[in-house]
């Protein structure tokens, strides 16, 4: 369970090493976000002198890829992580880095978040 103000690794190499969610979207009536929703974050760290196009303080757009909370699956099964994790988004469902760092959850493939999929070394 995401919520406003959790801090999230960066699972990418997109120059962004920690953000902060800052919103949700639908927040009004949903408080948290879990596995495969996209949040709006603050970019907190990031790696200094680097020619990328995320700097500290940017909003930007994730997708989160991992989560400490359990998480239950439909066949009754839990998975959960050992951190809270994102992917910062481009344009449309495509990830701004070209890597994807640590494993994902299969929930990603539901969303059709299918480059980031592509990308990552391996899917829980």
């Amino acid at each position: 369970m995401i919520q406003r103000y959790t801090r999230l690794v960066v699972a990418d190499n997109s120059g962004a090493k920690v953000i902060m969610c800052i919103n949700i979207p639908g927040y009004s009536y949903r408080r948290y976000a879990r596995l495969g929703d996209i949040i709006i974050a603050s970019v907190k760290e990031a790696i200094p002198n680097a020619p990328d196009p995320v700097k500290k303080g940017k909003v930007v757009r994730a997708v989160i890829v991992r989560q400490a909370r359990p998480y239950r699956r439909p066949d009754g099964t839990y998975v959960r992580f050992d951190d809270n994790a994102a992917v910062i988004l481009g344009d449309g469902k495509n990830p701004l880095g070209t890597r994807v760092l640590g494993p994902v959850a299969r929930e990603l493939r539901e969303r059709e978040f299918t480059r980031i999929l592509s990308l990552a070394p391996e899917v829980v």
